[in-house]
């Protein structure tokens, strides 16, 4: 997976590519998908969500520049995967997810593995976690329609970096988004699709 799907399509930070050698992502998925866990492709993981592909999870998280110092805000846990990889490489996670079931099976796969410096909550990630802000790093690991603006008033305004898929609920953009002293700065790294950020700030439950 690293050596072909990775480094052959352009992932250069080393420990990126390490965290996600180290990382068994066999774990994250249900038993009858272990055999193609490591297939270049999103899984089902129930309850309508996704574990995304492993070259969206290298691309999103090389794109937040991580050194082992960030405070990093996670919107979406889901399978548990990506936060375990943020979590190798950052100070500390806070990761949000809305379906309590989710967060709860992401938790015990996360405490076996020995991974300590994440905090968990159960909520409308569209609004963050804005009594631990502001973060360094904001992950969003779903589709919204904008950027919400209780994410963007949570980074930390001098080098704080939003990573987040924005368009419709078919397709979106990957942008990085970065505070520049008047606004923010957009830049766009590639096309994806993931499922829709559902919330106050993202797309209501009713049109999904």
């Amino acid at each position: 997976m690293v050596e072909h799907q990775l480094r052959e399509r352009g992932i250069r930070d080393p420990r990126v590519l390490d965290a996600m050698e180290r990382i068994p992502r066999e774990r994250f998925v249900p038993p009858e998908l272990e055999r193609v866990a490591y297939r270049d492709r999103a899984l089902s993981i129930g309850l309508g969500q996704t574990i995304s592909q492993p070259y969206m999870v290298a691309g999103m998280t090389e794109a937040l520049h991580l050194t082992g110092s960030e405070r990093v805000l996670e919107i979406g846990t889901g399978s548990g995967y990506q936060t375990a990889i943020l979590a190798a490489l950052a100070r500390h996670v806070y990761t949000v997810e809305r379906v309590a079931e989710l967060s709860e099976r992401a938790r015990g796969i996360l405490a076996a593995l020995g991974l300590e410096n994440i905090s968990f909550r159960i909520g409308d990630g569209s609004l963050g976690w804005p009594e631990e802000a502001p973060f360094d790093a904001i992950l969003v690991t779903a589709g919204a329609p904008e950027p919400p603006p209780s994410l963007l008033a949570q980074l930390e305004k001098h080098g704080g970096r939003l990573v987040i898929p924005v368009g419709g609920q078919g397709l979106q953009e990957l942008l990085r988004i970065e505070p520049n002293g008047a606004g923010f700065t957009r830049t766009r790294l590639m096309g994806c699709r993931f499922v829709p950020l559902i919330g106050k700030e993202g797309w209501p439950e009713s049109a999904v």
